[in-house]
């Protein structure tokens, strides 16, 4: 039941020869926090946290789901990451989840002009082409283009780019994004003005971004057919 939830969610960075924001532009305080609810009813958060040392910059993501049906867990899921950039340029990644107790490992960085992955873990619900092969507790190693960047949805560039590093499972997918105009969005502390990006393709999600270049919203259909929705809570 609830396999695979956060696919889309992990699924959604892109690339192309578009970086990330400048340190010096960095929209974001120390922490950035979402509630997750699935048909209306809280089922978790996603975190991210920020450090920033001069050019060098430490994002650390943390997501903990868990649905519940009369009392009993149904479905778990657990997602751990750390990239690091150096001004707006992505070095590398590391990300370990537990989907529901299937189990996954990636590590990605800059290496010799391209951006080398080695992906442990379950293979992908929709199979891409670079997925052909990949089954769980069977490491793999690929080369991915040098302007590639981490699914981790705080870049506002990504909604620029057209191919996707998956930070769940490492695999590289194609999605087009189109912004589709603006929107007031709903947090924890009041509302906001937004643009709404509506993505397609191997990925099928909304997402929102505020004037300051801050994801602030996100919205999606889970394997279920249920609906996710991210609400900003600081």
């Amino acid at each position: 039941m609830m396999r695979r939830l956060l696919l889309v969610l992990m699924t959604v960075g892109c690339c192309s020869s578009v970086g990330a924001l400048a340190a010096q532009d960095l929209p974001y305080g120390q922490s950035h926090v979402f509630a997750a609810f699935r048909n209306g009813e809280r089922i978790g958060t996603h975190t991210l946290t920020f450090q920033q040392n001069g050019d060098k910059k430490v994002v650390t993501t943390s997501i903990d789901f868990s649905v519940k049906v009369l009392g009993l867990t149904m479905y778990r899921y657990l997602h751990r990451g750390q990239e690091v950039w150096n001004g707006n340029t992505f070095e590398s990644i590391s990300t370990q989840t537990d989907d529901n107790g299937t189990k996954y490992a990636v590590k990605a960085r800059q290496q010799g002009g391209s951006v080398a992955v080695v992906r442990d873990g379950g293979s992908a619900p929709k199979l891409t082409a670079s997925d052909i092969g990949f089954q769980q507790g069977a490491p793999r190693q690929e080369t991915l283009p040098p302007g590639v960047i981490p699914s981790t949805h705080w870049n506002l560039n990504q909604v620029k780019q057209s191919a996707i590093l998956n930070s769940q499972n490492g695999s590289l997918a194609k999605v087009q994004i189109t912004p589709r105009g603006r929107e007031t969005v709903k947090t924890a502390n009041g509302t906001l003005e937004a643009t709404r990006y509506s993505y397609t393709g191997d990925v099928v999600m909304d997402q929102w971004f505020d004037d300051r270049g801050r994801w602030v919203k996100a919205s999606f259909k889970a394997s279920d057919g249920s609906t996710i929705e991210y609400i900003l809570q600081e």
